[in-house]
């Protein structure tokens, strides 16, 4: 990457063929690329595409993983909006099925992937899920993966089933999961990270890069942007601010222009 603090927008995927409430793949990839060229109009840096209009998630877990429709869906969008727009594309295949994310990522040269559970265990609303980072590694050596892996650490939407020491926590998944950042949110789709928290991280972490996963907004830019490492944005960029309406290039280019490349901000 071009820019060391990239912002990412979210393509948030219409609901995939085994998914309640899916019209056609054609409607599918119709919005995501109409999202992916506001992106790109505006000026990010990449795009982030998941099956976020596949709720309720299967756990993404080896006795529960995604079906084969939401590993092509995901590959055959992201490889279009990427073809599309030429940025560089993220993936994250919800709720928490890293081999299918990566997978995908294999077959579109994706330089991200995310992973929500990477390790320990949290209590979701799709049940308990445990992280499985060692399955997940020898998956990402045997395809000879270069796509950078992001990992959530209190990862919104869930709380861990034991109390977790922020520093402690922050530091082993840093140091004993594989990842290469860390992702932090706020509870719920859409809410800013914690400062506190973030700060806490980052203290801990040292140089590890951190990154923010939902919730940076042009309002909050000025506090929250540099002291990250790079963001992952969604629906603040959309119509209303609401994560299943299209992205508004306005709003899109206001988070822009409140959250400008390192060099452009000395």
């Amino acid at each position: 990457m071009k820019n060391p603090r990239p912002l990412l927008g979210v393509i948030h995927l219409a609901a995939l063929p085994s998914a309640r409430g899916h019209a056609s793949m054609s409607a599918v990839l119709d919005q995501a690329l109409l999202d992916a060229e506001a992106y790109a109009k505006a000026g990010f840096d990449g795009l982030f595409v998941e099956n976020f209009g596949d709720a309720p998630f299967r756990r993404g877990t080896a006795d529960d993983p995604v079906t084969p429709d939401v590993v092509a869906g995901i590959a055959v969008a992201a490889d279009r909006v990427q073809r599309a727009t030429g940025l560089s594309v993220g993936v994250n295949c919800l709720r928490n099925d890293g081999l299918a994310a990566f997978g995908a990522a294999a077959v579109v040269g994706a330089r991200w992937v995310r992973v929500n559970v990477l390790t320990g265990a949290y209590v979701t609303d799709q049940g308990v899920i445990s992280g499985e980072a060692a399955r997940l590694a020898a998956y990402r050596r045997q395809l000879q993966s270069d796509a950078l892996l992001l990992a959530d650490f209190l990862v919104k939407h869930a709380a861990p089933v034991a109390p977790i020491d922020v520093a402690t926590g922050a530091k082993d998944l840093a140091e004993r999961s594989g990842a290469d950042a860390i992702v932090l949110s706020g509870q719920r789709t859409g809410q800013p990270v914690d400062v506190e928290l973030l700060s806490c991280v980052r203290d801990a972490v040292g140089a590890f890069p951190v990154w923010i996963g939902s919730g940076l907004t042009a309002e909050n830019a000025a506090e929250l942007w540099p002291r990250c490492d790079g963001a992952i944005v969604g629906s603040w960029c959309k119509v209303g601010g609401r994560s299943r309406a299209p992205v508004e290039l306005e709003r899109a280019r206001r988070l822009r222009a409140a959250c400008p490349p390192p060099q452009a901000s000395a």
